[in-house]
């Protein structure tokens, strides 16, 4: 089909596109094992010849983990590296990914009680995530094993791979709406008893709230405890981890909530919940975690 460039489409993004394509064409027609080889060479020569953000992954993994040694967080970081390489690699594979069948070849999801909970009875739900473990391939097979989720997502600023990555995201039976969208959007699919997936683990722009993440104060985005709350439905975390053998383990757990109100303080009560979930989960699997995302970027000066 042939494609049709707007006017926002600048020389470098189309060159930046028809990479990203080609190198999609190359890893789709090699063995998951090659491509994966793939991925640790680019991941590698980020870390080691580019530096893409190293000071900062370091830097950020040694303040959080103050007992690893400088070696041990230089190889820390090594893995960071390597397994957003294989992010990208697998994001680009992705239109393998056919079938419930393909699914559950690369990824385990236990959904009983998440199903118990929500489709079994009809309720729509806040499915909350991180930029952790292998996110795009964990919204694919949770739309094939479980349930299609709407996934509020960022515009990319490239406007063609913005294209491209909601085109591969909403293949499956998916939708996507932009964070812009999400107020009204997200409200009336959860009431529709939808399921509403959104990555909390950043920092709100607005910077209204913080909490400790991580060992230091920072802004938590409240959006999906206001969702959860004001559509009345319940909240679960979802993290994808590597496990052996190239697939992938999915922990799904829900999380209380304890106070039904909708005021700011309910609210903020359950941010600090899920935050602590996401903390733990990353605490234990640092490497599956985007640590080239300058998270505290929005530090507070301690409000009264």
């Amino acid at each position: 089909m042939k494609r049709s460039w707007s006017e926002d489409d600048h020389f470098a993004d189309k060159v930046l596109y028809g990479f990203i394509m080609l190198l999609g064409v190359l890893v789709r027609s090699l063995s998951r094992s090659n491509s994966t080889l793939i991925a640790h060479r680019i991941g590698d020569f980020a870390f080691q010849v580019l530096k893409l953000r190293r000071p900062l992954v370091e830097q950020s993994l040694a303040h959080t983990f103050p007992e690893k040694n400088f070696t041990e967080i230089k190889a820390l970081a090594r893995r960071v590296y390597r397994n957003q390489a294989e992010n990208l690699i697998e994001m680009l594979r992705l239109p393998l990914t056919k079938t419930a069948e393909d699914a559950a070849s690369l990824m385990d999801i236990d959904a009983r009680e998440f199903l118990a909970k929500t489709a079994e009875v009809n309720k729509g739900c806040v499915l909350l995530s991180a930029h952790f473990g292998n996110w795009e391939l964990l919204a694919l097979c949770s739309g094939l094993l479980v349930a299609p989720v709407t996934i509020v997502v960022k515009e990319v600023k490239n406007h063609a791979i913005n294209r491209q990555i909601n085109l591969w995201r909403t293949m499956r039976g998916n939708r996507t709406i932009y964070d812009w969208q999400a107020l009204r959007e997200g409200l009336r699919t959860l009431r529709k008893g939808g399921v509403l997936s959104i990555l909390g683990d950043q920092s709100d722009p607005s910077g209204t709230f913080f909490t400790e993440f991580l060992g230091r104060r920072t802004s938590v985005f409240l959006g999906p405890a206001f969702f959860a709350l004001n559509a009345g439905v319940p909240l679960f975390v979802a993290m994808c981890r590597r496990t052996a053998g190239g697939r992938y383990t999915v922990d799904i757990e829900e999380v209380p909530i304890t106070s039904p109100g909708k005021e700011r303080a309910d609210i903020e009560e359950l941010a600090c919940r899920y935050t602590k979930v996401l903390e733990r989960y990353i605490y234990q699997y640092p490497e599956e975690w985007f640590w080239l995302h300058n998270r505290w970027k929005r530090t507070e000066t301690v409000q009264e």
